[in-house]
C-alpha cells in the first residue's frame, strides 16, 4: 500500500485525498510530536524540579515567557468551558520556549544529560515541522525522517534519565 500524499499535490478536490492524509499525518507523525514534547515537558519539569526545587518556574523562566504564559493561561481561565493545557505554567509555552528554559539553565541539565546542547539542536530542528504538523498541514520526506529520528533518540534517552532523577509530571 503506497504512503499517503499531501492532498494539495492532486489535480482537483477529491475530500477522500484529504482524508487519507489527515489520517495518515496522525497514525505516522502528529503522535511522534506529541511524545516528544510532552516529554520534553516532563524532563524540564524533572530536571529543574531536581537542581532547583518543584516551584523552579519564576527562577529558571525568564519574565518574558512567564509573561506568554500567564497570557496564554488567562485566554483559557475567561473560557472556561473549554479545556486548559494543564495546571502547571510550562503547558503554556511553546518548544521555542521550552528550549530557552533548557538553553538558559544548560548548568542544571548538564549534569543528568551531558550533551544537553545537543538536544536543544534536536528540538530546535524539529520546531518547524512541528508547526507544519499542529497546523494541520502536511510535512515532507525530509521532515518525517527528522520527526522520526528524534522521536528514536528520545525513546533512547528516557531510560537512562529514569536512572539518574525521578521523572515527575508537571501539575
Amino acid at each position: 500500500m503506497p504512503a499517503a500524499r499531501d492532498f494539495r499535490t492532486y489535480a482537483g478536490f477529491n475530500s477522500g485525498y484529504i482524508n487519507s492524509s489527515g489520517k495518515y499525518v496522525g497514525r505516522h507523525i502528529f503522535w511522534k510530536l506529541y511524545i516528544i514534547e510532552n516529554l520534553y515537558r516532563i524532563i524540564i519539569h524533572s530536571v529543574l524540579s531536581v537542581q532547583i526545587n518543584p516551584t523552579w518556574w519564576p527562577i529558571a523562566a525568564d519574565p518574558t515567557i512567564r509573561g506568554k504564559a500567564h497570557t496564554f493561561l488567562q485566554n483559557y481561565l475567561i473560557r472556561p468551558w473549554h479545556t486548559t493545557p494543564g495546571q502547571h505554567e510550562i503547558y503554556y509555552i511553546d518548544l521555542k520556549d521550552l528550549n530557552e528554559i533548557v538553553r538558559s539553565n544548560a548548568n542544571l541539565f548538564a549534569p543528568i544529560i551531558p550533551d544537553i546542547h545537543d538536544w536543544i539542536a534536536k528540538i530546535e530542528s524539529i520546531r518547524l515541522p512541528r508547526n507544519i504538523t499542529a497546523h494541520m498541514n502536511f510535512p515532507n520526506r525530509t521532515d518525517k525522517a527528522r520527526i522520526d529520528v528524534i522521536f528514536q533518540d528520545f525513546e533512547r534517552l528516557i531510560p537512562p534519565l529514569q536512572q539518574k532523577i525521578n521523572l515527575v509530571v508537571p501539575n
